[in-house]
């Protein structure tokens, strides 16, 4: 089979097609023939640090949604020709190849009117954004959160989620993203590189805070973001945790999530891989029942990965960028 191969750590720019053995399922396994790619920047980053255990040559790529070749032994549900998504294992050969093997408790199945490259945007980013808002901040209607970076992958899916549930819902943007933000549902928006968003949320809470915070920037956006939290107030971070111990306070009491999406595969629980598939088949319905849009879309073609990911490395893309072959 055709992959895009890394050749070793940290050379993940010089990836080029090459042939490769193509995988056997195994027990509770399903071989997909791969139709769509989705690109993330856990992809340059699992690249350029390496992970434990990899064997190279080794395929990138965790945002599969294909057609099942094959099953192996014990995936009753299934059968060839069946359309699904999932989410690879980041231990493990990934997306960004002909074939490619999902867990069969982890994927889900395609409805006849959600597109291949529609569904290879959703695991990373949005399996991410679901779980921080429902397993993890357990949002509920008339609650108000703070998204941050809502133009990017994980901020267009959770804005669109928290909307839908019912929240009002501030988010920090550019101002030329902030008309595709309110779009996806966003009541208001803040240009971070323009005013403080601390202040700005406090003024339009009249002083309250907001009753969540969604932070996929870092330690210090998450530190900052405490200040606009209201008393009881929640924060889910997914690329920093904030300073707890500095920030617990009897006076303004809160609470911290950490969100890990692609550690589930690392746990042993096979509870928590299927809450995966649960997931996917949930947002899968959401597109198909016009709730949840995709986010801007560019294709690229697999040849042009490394090229597309130095793009969301340099902050130069909006939505998902999907690779076909």
């Amino acid at each position: 089979m055709k992959a895009l191969v890394l050749e070793e750590t940290g050379k993940w720019e010089g990836m080029k097609v090459e042939e490769l053995e193509r995988p056997v399922p195994q027990e509770g396994e399903l071989l997909v023939r791969v139709k769509a790619a989705g690109l993330n920047p856990v992809d340059y980053k699992m690249g350029e640090n390496g992970y434990p255990g990899w064997e190279f040559p080794h395929v990138l790529g965790l945002d599969t949604a294909g057609e099942v070749e094959e099953t192996g032994p014990g995936t009753e549900g299934f059968a060839a020709g069946d359309p699904v998504v999932g989410l690879n294992n980041m231990a493990e050969r990934g997306a960004f190849a002909e074939f490619t093997i999902l867990k069969a408790h982890t994927a889900a199945k395609l409805p006849y009117n959600v597109t291949y490259s529609d569904a290879a945007a959703l695991p990373v980013a949005g399996y991410t954004a679901y779980q921080a808002l429902f397993d993890k901040l357990r949002v509920r209607e008339g609650e108000s959160i703070l998204i941050h970076a809502g133009a990017g992958g994980v901020g267009s899916f959770a804005i669109q989620l928290a909307k839908d549930a019912g929240l009002t819902v501030y988010t920090t943007a550019r101002s030329v993203n902030h008309d595709y933000v309110k779009e996806l549902g966003a009541d208001a928006a803040v240009d971070y590189s323009e005013e403080s968003f601390t202040e700005r949320i406090l003024q339009e809470t009249g002083g309250l805070g907001v009753d969540h915070v969604l932070d996929t920037v870092g330690t210090d956006n998450a530190d900052a973001s405490i200040v606009a939290l209201s008393y009881n107030g929640q924060v889910a971070f997914i690329a920093g945790a904030p300073h707890m111990d500095d920030a617990v306070d009897f006076q303004h009491p809160k609470s911290f999530h950490q969100v890990a999406l692609g550690s589930v595969y690392q746990s042993g629980s096979i509870r928590d891989e299927k809450r995966i598939g649960s997931i996917g088949s949930s947002m899968l319905s959401m597109l198909s029942n016009g709730r949840l849009k995709i986010p801007a879309i560019e294709k690229v073609p697999m040849v042009d990965v490394p090229k597309a990911l130095q793009r969301i490395k340099d902050r130069h893309v909006r939505g998902k960028l999907i690779a076909e072959w």
